[in-house]
């Protein structure tokens, strides 16, 4: 039989599912939410307009994005106990404590329980605004202060921004933040949202398909990139350093981080958004040299593009965090926060053509033996 089967490891080139959320042309460099680019929505929507397009299918009115933003302000609360929680359980890493505390409002909310659709867009809409919630919260209570109340003045991004650091963003900044949550909103068939598919496969509610989600991404080989691009920008220390740096690493055989990804062979289309961001809030915090350093890489990694080793979004990300002071423990966080609403459409799309995704692996153990009781051994 094994003459017979293709084993594609890592589903790799496999299609499991229609999907009509998310295009990616990995030779082309693209990237579309429901039809729309994604250069047009990071230059002129905002992440709220980029939620409901993604969980409604198509871009909101004034009304109906009037409507979403106040369902999304009235959901920016938590129950005392899942302050308990995370008091309980300040001392983990951030991506530990956030799915604890996302496992802890299944059992808290009881509306959480319901498994359609209607219900997983009422859950999702309120886990939206409660996983930056959580996190802002146990940055707060790990560091002996009190969580930050949120600002329903405030955007999405910027409300983010103003309970995690205390103090409310500048207008720039705080679209920065905007536009990476939109970059990161989803992407397709990846580790996190074929995982929480998974589960809803299993009839599950959305808060364990999130769980599940939350779980997969905590693997550095899916989100740990941002936080090691910051620790290599650090390495390198100067712009001067970067073109020796790249050769020892090539040299070595070992991977440029922030370089290549698993589905695009050109530039990945949400880098430069994020490149344009580095330099702009750089020059505002007083600190550009950070965006120095990333273009030397760049530069001196110009010669490996043609083997598809291009920059791709999370070169850029974890500078942005580093200006604004954020602890690298929280870049994964931060990545979740923007990714919850792909993972809201992933889930909503299983569920409408529901079916248990359950692959075959191909046996290659010992042919069959005879058992001998444990006497005789």
């Amino acid at each position: 039989m094994s003459d017979e089967v293709k084993i594609n490891r890592g589903l790799v080139g496999v299609y499991f599912e229609r999907s009509g959320v998310s295009h990616i042309d990995g030779s082309q460099g693209e990237l579309s939410y429901r039809g729309y680019s994604i250069h047009d929505l990071a230059t002129h929507s905002t992440f709220e307009e980029v939620a409901y397009l993604l969980i409604h299918g198509a871009l909101p009115s004034v009304a109906e994005l009037a409507d979403f933003d106040a369902r999304l302000k009235a959901a920016r609360s938590l129950p005392p106990a899942a302050f308990d929680i995370i008091r309980s359980t300040k001392d983990g890493h951030p991506m530990d404590v956030l799915r604890t505390a996302v496992s802890a409002l299944a059992a808290l909310e009881p509306g959480s329980r319901a498994v359609s659709e209607e219900a997983f867009v009422e859950n999702g809409i309120r886990l939206t605004s409660q996983i930056p919630m959580i996190v802002a919260a146990h940055e707060a209570i790990r560091n002996g202060r009190d969580p930050v109340t949120p600002d329903n003045s405030l955007s999405h991004a910027a409300n983010w921004l103003w309970m995690l650091k205390g103090e409310k963003p500048s207008t720039d900044a705080a679209r920065l933040a905007d536009v990476d949550f939109i970059l990161h909103a989803e992407h397709g068939s990846n580790a996190s949202s074929f995982a929480a598919r998974v589960t809803i496969g299993t009839e599950a509610n959305l808060h364990g398909a999130i769980v599940t989600a939350l779980s997969t991404l905590a693997g550095p080989a899916h989100g740990g990139a941002a936080e090691d691009v910051m620790k290599m920008v650090q390495e390198i220390g100067s712009p001067e350093n970067a073109a020796d740096y790249v050769k020892a690493k090539r040299k070595a055989r070992e991977p440029v981080t922030g370089f290549g990804h698993r589905v695009y062979r050109t530039e990945d289309p949400r880098a430069r958004h994020m490149r344009d961001g580095v330099r702009k809030l750089g020059e505002e915090m007083g600190a550009p040299e950070w965006y120095a350093i990333l273009q030397a890489v760049v530069a001196a990694m110009q010669p490996y593009a043609r083997h598809g080793l291009n920059v791709n979004v999370d070169f850029y990300s974890g500078v942005i965090y580093q200006l604004h002071g954020i602890p690298m423990d929280l870049y994964v966080p931060i990545f979740a926060i923007g990714r919850v609403p792909g993972w809201i459409v992933q889930c909503i799309e299983q569920l409408r053509r529901n079916i248990l995704i359950r692959p075959l692996t191909l046996y290659d153990g010992p042919d069959p033996r005879v058992y001998v009781p444990i006497g005789k051994r």
